[in-house]
C-alpha cells in the first residue's frame, strides 16, 4: 500500500510503502540491531501477519514494523508495533511511521473482523514501569483515539479508525 510519510529535516513528504514481509525479502529487525521487539523471531508464528514500511527511494532500510494477529479468528489485534530507532527523538529521520502503521492495522480490522469487531482495533499497552504505561496509554488515546479498556488492553473503536485511515492512509 502506497502512503506518505514526514522527512523531518525538510518536512517534505516521502512516498513510502507498506509491504507484507512474505512479500518483501528484508531480515526482520531484531533485539540484536536495535529495535524493542523482535520481529524476526514473531514474524514466524502462524497466526501473525508482519508488515513493514520502507521508503520508494531506500526500499532496503526498515522505517516501521507491525504484527498483526487475528484473535480466535475473529477479533483484529495489534500485537506488535515499532518504529525504526532511527526515527525516535531528537534526531528522527521520519514522523508518521506509527500512525501510516497503525492505520493500516485499522483498515486490516474493517477488511478481517467479522460483523460484531469489524472495525475494532485491540492491542495491549505492557511497560515494566507503570508510570511509562501510563504515559504511553495516554499518548495512544490522544494521537490515535484509543480507549482504555481493562489494565492494560486498549481498543480503537470503529469511528477512531475510519479517522485514522483518513490521516495517514488516504
Amino acid at each position: 500500500m502506497k502512503i506518505k510519510i514526514l522527512r523531518v529535516e525538510d518536512k517534505l513528504l516521502i512516498d513510502a510503502d507498506i509491504f507484507d514481509s512474505k512479500i518483501i525479502k528484508l531480515n526482520l529487525p531484531s533485539i540484536a540491531d536495535g529495535w524493542r521487539f523482535n520481529f524476526k523471531k514473531h514474524s514466524k508464528e502462524r497466526r501473525f501477519q508482519t508488515f513493514v514500511v520502507v521508503c520508494e527511494d531506500s526500499p532496503s532500510i526498515i522505517e516501521g514494523c507491525l504484527i498483526f494477529e487475528m484473535k480466535n479468528k475473529i477479533e483484529p489485534y495489534m500485537a506488535f508495533v515499532e518504529i525504526a530507532p532511527h526515527n525516535k527523538g531528537k534526531s528522527r529521520r521520519y514522523e508518521k511511521v506509527a500512525g501510516c502503521l497503525i492505520a493500516f492495522a485499522c483498515r486490516l480490522s474493517f477488511m478481517k473482523g467479522d460483523d460484531t469487531y469489524r472495525g475494532w482495533l485491540a492491542f495491549d499497552v505492557l511497560e515494566v514501569d507503570k508510570e511509562d504505561e501510563i504515559k504511553l496509554m495516554a499518548m495512544y488515546s490522544k494521537k490515535y483515539n484509543a480507549l482504555k479498556y481493562g489494565d492494560t488492553m486498549m481498543v480503537i473503536p470503529p469511528e477512531g479508525s475510519e479517522k485514522l485511515i483518513d490521516e495517514f492512509l488516504n
